[in-house]
């Protein structure tokens, strides 16, 4: 139990730094709520939609990749490193070129004509992100969370710092009255009628700061090429790849092709691009559960790599998968039970509260998305990860059908139904062949048996709600303790065990 203490303790390591973080990124949707638009929120939804598209094209598959290749017999890490960050480099050299030259195709198709500077950010973005990718995944794989934390944590400051700065400070100081030397500093560096260009720009600046903190492991790679060895690599990570996009799509389409299936007028008073700004901002509450499953890949990844040999592995995967549902549950009940609370407090304008009702179903989603990361190691670690691909085209299929079927009836319902059912199906699907590759011993019933417990409190909750902000954290203290104490009775002896 010693090698799941450690585990654990990587973590919370990690999802302290990582809650800490999202905490102080949190604070950006609040910002954005109150000094742009709804339409402008939407933009920068749409565009960041994309981001994440981009972004796995980006690195390839190569974290993980690395991580499996390092972990080899009678290969050198340094080796591995130097391949793949060289890999790296010159794909994010290229998309980026790319994108700088097609910026202007590029914002007229997405409909925001003479914007190209956009696009110029985002190259820049992106590159930025590629290029300390891997030096952050030797962090992890060298179990130095801590460094890991600090600089993830000052990433993350800085953009926040940089957000308020140019939209709470400077667009104010520029909108008063009168001419003061002050004001007249705050226009060299602030031009009103295009406050999202400042988020894409603070987001640029904030990565580029980072940059410093990787300048040994930057300086000291050998920009090489050995073509047998990347062979290999290429032949482990194009799957991975395939399988990012699929994931990826399932995520992030309902968000881009949101507002060209939603009809005109579905929600009284409000565009199509408000719509967008409405469901993306209440899509950013369910995020605590891809914070944490975050936080628990950045421990787990290199972990299931380092256990693999082990004698007692199998039983030490099905652990773990049982005590991550838990977590997640907690933390669905904790939100899903205050929804209102966290609502009024993040989102402060009246009309996102329309899109509240698809957070529970979202949290639900990303959990079973954090099943089928877990469930997937059985492919990775047996190097199958071409049926990862096959499942998550799968997944791809769901999405693109039921988001047409349901989004023009069901608005943001409809979409977060399908988010659920994408995972629930391709976590299936996972399991059912990779139980043949690496049997573990997964207790499945009691896995459903917990989510259905925590969903059903969930609608006791609203079904029985109380009218008084009191009463409903009241009500929501006494679900979550119900959950806790119920888990403990059935948990006692496993939760002794890895105590002792």
């Amino acid at each position: 139990m010693s090698v799941f203490k450690k585990l654990a303790g990587q973590t919370a390591l990690y999802g302290v730094s990582s809650i800490l973080g999202r905490t102080l990124n949190f604070l950006l949707t609040p910002l954005f709520a109150t000094y742009l638009s709804v339409a402008e929120f939407g933009t920068s939804v749409d565009i960041y939609s994309i981001a994440a598209f981009l972004n796995i094209i980006y690195l390839f598959g190569f974290e993980t990749t690395y991580f499996r290749f390092a972990k080899k017999p009678n290969q050198l890490e340094n080796e591995i490193f130097n391949q793949a960050e060289s890999t790296l480099i010159s794909i994010s050299v290229i998309f980026s070129a790319l994108l700088v030259l097609f910026a202007h195709p590029i914002v007229n198709y997405l409909e925001y004509p003479n914007k190209a500077h956009y696009i110029y950010y985002l190259a820049l973005i992106l590159f930025s992100d590629t290029i300390v990718a891997l030096p952050f995944a030797r962090l992890r794989i060298n179990n130095q969370a801590a460094t890991f934390a600090i600089i993830k944590i000052s990433n993350i400051v800085l953009n926040v710092l940089l957000n308020i700065f140019f939209l709470a400070v400077c667009k104010p100081i520029f909108n008063s009255e009168g001419n003061d030397v002050f004001k007249t500093f705050i226009s060299y560096i602030y031009t009103p009628g295009d406050d999202v260009k400042y988020v894409f720009l603070s987001n640029l600046i904030a990565n580029i700061l980072i940059i410093p903190f990787f300048y040994k492991s930057l300086i000291s790679t050998k920009y090489r090429f050995d073509f047998s060895l990347l062979k290999q690599m290429l032949k482990y990570a194009y799957p991975l790849v395939i399988l990012g996009i699929a994931g990826m799509t399932n995520e992030m389409l309902s968000r881009i092709i949101f507002k060209k299936i939603l009809p005109d007028n579905f929600y009284a008073g409000l565009s199509k691009q408000e719509a967008l700004g409405i469901f993306g901002a209440c899509y950013k509450l369910s995020m605590f559960m891809s914070l944490a499953i975050q936080s628990f890949r950045y421990a787990a990844e290199p972990f299931f790599f380092n256990q693999a040999q082990e004698k007692n592995a199998q039983k030490t995967f099905a652990l773990v998968m049982k005590w991550f549902i838990i977590s997640c549950l907690l933390l669905f009940l904790g939100i899903s039970l205050n929804l209102e609370i966290l609502g009024k407090i993040m989102l402060r304008k009246e009309a996102y509260q329309l899109g509240l009702s698809i957070v529970p179903i979202l949290l639900l989603a990303n959990m079973f998305l954090g099943i089928c990361f877990n469930l997937s190691m059985s492919f990775k670690l047996t190097d199958n990860n071409i049926y990862g691909t096959y499942i998550s085209i799968f997944g791809v299929l769901i999405t693109i059908i039921f988001n047409i079927l349901l989004v023009p009836h069901y608005g943001f319902m409809g979409s977060a139904i399908t988010t659920l059912l994408c995972y629930v199906s391709m976590a299936t699907a996972i399991y059912l062949v990779g139980k043949r590759l690496m049997p573990i011993p997964y207790n499945i019933y009691k896995y459903l048996l917990y989510i259905l417990f925590a969903s059903s409190l969930v609608y006791l909750n609203q079904l029985y709600r109380f009218d008084s902000t009191i009463g409903q954290f009241i009500s929501s203290i006494f679900f979550l303790l119900f959950f806790c104490i119920s888990v403990f009775l059935i948990e006692k002896k496993s939760i002794n065990s890895i105590i002792k």
